[in-house]
This record gives C-alpha cells, sequence and structure tokens, in this order.
C-alpha cells in the first residue's frame, strides 16, 4: 500500500511514574531521519526508540517527541508506616525503662527512612514508554497509509490520462503517415526534373522510419502497466517509482522530438505535464 510521508500521530498512557505523552511527526525527505526530544528519565532508550521507529518507517524526516508529566502527590513525603510502627514500639518499651526520656517530633522525621518520596521503577518506566511508542507508531503508520491512498488515486488518473493519450497518438500515426507521404509526394511533383521511382520510394521508407514511434509508445505502455502494478505493492515504492518517472519523461521527450504533426506535438507536451503532476506527487511517497 502506498504511504505518504507527511503524517502526525499523539498518544499518552497512564503509568505509576506518571503519564507519558509522546508525538510523531514527518516531513517529505530522501532518507531515514529522526530526531529524538526525550525527558531526563528515558534518556536511555534512545538507541532502542531509533531501532523500533526505523522497524516500521523507511523515508521521512521524523520528530519524536516523549514527555513524562509526574503524577498527582508525586512530589509530596510519605512516612514509613513500618518504620514508623517500629520506632512507637521500641518508644513504648524504652519509655518504661527511662521515665524521663523525651523524643521530639522533628527528632523523630529525621530519623532515617521515616520519610520518603515516591520512588519510580525505571525499568517499568521504559516498558510502558515502548508500549507507548508501538501504539504510537501503528496510529502514525495508518495516518501515512490514508494519505497514500489519496496520493494512489490522483496517480492513477494521471496514468489512465496517459494511457489515453498514447492510444490517440497511436491512432493518429496512420493517419499522419499518409499524410506526409502526399506532402512529399506533392513536392516532388513540382520538381522540373523527375526521380527515380525506386529511389523516391527508398527515400520516403526511410524518411518515415525517422519518424515511427511505435517503439516508444510500446515502451510507454509497458511503464503504464508497471506503474500500475509498483502502485499495488505493499513495501515502500517512493524510489522504484522516481526511477520509473524518468522512463516515462524520456518516451514522451522522444515523441516530441520526433513529431511532425500539431496533434502529436500537444500529446507530448500533455504527457509531459501528467508526468510533472506525477512526480509532485511520487515527491511525498514513502
Amino acid at each position: 500500500m502506498i504511504r505518504s510521508m507527511t503524517a502526525f500521530a499523539a498518544a499518552e498512557r497512564a503509568t505509576d511514574g506518571g503519564t507519558l505523552a509522546a508525538e510523531l511527526r514527518a516531513v517529505n525527505h530522501r532518507f531515514l531521519e529522526i530526531g529524538l526530544r526525550l525527558p531526563e528519565e528515558l534518556r536511555a532508550l534512545e538507541l532502542v526508540l531509533r531501532e523500533r521507529i526505523a522497524t516500521r518507517v523507511s523515508r521521512g524526516k521524523l520528530d519524536f517527541v516523549l514527555r513524562l508529566r509526574s503524577p498527582e502527590g508525586a512530589g509530596t513525603l510519605q512516612l514509613n508506616d513500618a518504620l514508623v510502627a517500629q520506632l512507637s514500639a521500641l518508644s513504648t518499651d524504652l519509655s518504661a525503662r527511662f521515665p524521663a526520656l523525651r523524643t521530639g517530633l522533628t527528632d523523630l522525621l529525621q530519623f532515617p527512612g521515616v520519610l520518603q518520596s515516591r520512588a519510580v521503577d525505571p525499568a517499568a518506566l521504559q516498558h510502558e514508554a515502548l508500549a507507548l511508542l508501538e501504539d504510537l507508531l501503528d496510529g502514525f503508520v495508518e495516518s501515512r497509509e490514508r494519505e497514500g491512498a489519496k496520493l494512489a488515486q490522483a496517480i492513477g488518473e494521471r496514468v489512465d490520462a496517459i494511457a489515453a493519450n498514447a492510444a490517440q497518438v497511436r491512432e493518429l500515426i496512420p493517419l499522419i503517415r499518409a499524410g506526409q507521404r502526399q506532402k512529399l509526394e506533392a513536392r516532388l511533383a513540382d520538381l522540373a526534373q523527375p526521380a527515380d521511382p525506386g529511389r523516391l520510394e527508398q527515400e520516403l521508407v526511410l524518411w518515415l522510419q525517422k519518424l515511427d514511434v511505435d517503439e516508444e509508445l510500446d515502451r510507454l505502455d509497458s511503464h503504464v502497466k508497471e506503474l500500475r502494478c509498483v502502485l499495488k505493492q505493499t513495501e515502500p515504492v517512493g524510489r522504484r517509482l522516481d526511477f520509473l518517472l524518468q522512463e516515462f519523461n524520456r518516451e514522451a521527450n522522444t515523441l516530441g522530438s520526433k513529431s511532425v504533426d500539431v496533434r502529436t506535438t500537444n500529446i507530448a507536451v500533455e504527457l509531459k505535464v501528467l508526468i510533472d503532476q506525477i512526480r509532485e506527487q511520487v515527491q511525498n511517497i514513502e
């Protein structure tokens, strides 16, 4: 399926360490270029993220942004209830032995381990980030395929127009040859010195051969079939289409250079216009 290189996708995922929010956008590029912006907690994932993206995307300039929003209350301190319970039991025992012993709240809170901040498991957070990336890539690829379907339709319409113009040239060629033969015979009839009929026939055949475009039309038909097949392929085809359009343009140029009739000249110009329109669409195909 044809895929566009321009696309955008966004996704979020709630985790124990906070909410992960990711965005992935892409524009046209000859190769694959990936830019990453990550929170400090996930810097270690950079290489893995690049590899995961590259398995699903082959061309385009991509910008991947990953943010981590801390959960509510993440910055507050919490009591270590188990430790406080142990200290309470010890305090009761020690108070019976030392009645004059007094412990202040400040001293209690300063005891190591009594107050704790909420910790985030790095491995769990990385696992959630990779899962979020897969969801994001699913949406991103779907977006590319939707845009690609529109591009394929536009290209298909122009390919149909190219095929129709080539068929029109085939219909005109016999008429043009007959007309050129009549013109040449009329000019020869005006000559003061009669020419050798056999020689004239040879010269006429050679001249008409120079105007023959059957091979160009056959190749053009072959390119049309190939392009239609390429549009149905599932792997990235942007570079293949670039090469194929060069072949299209070569045949159109040859048709124009061999043309001796305004009708075929106009068709050659129309072919070049259609080819350029297809090339504009292909520039956005992965």
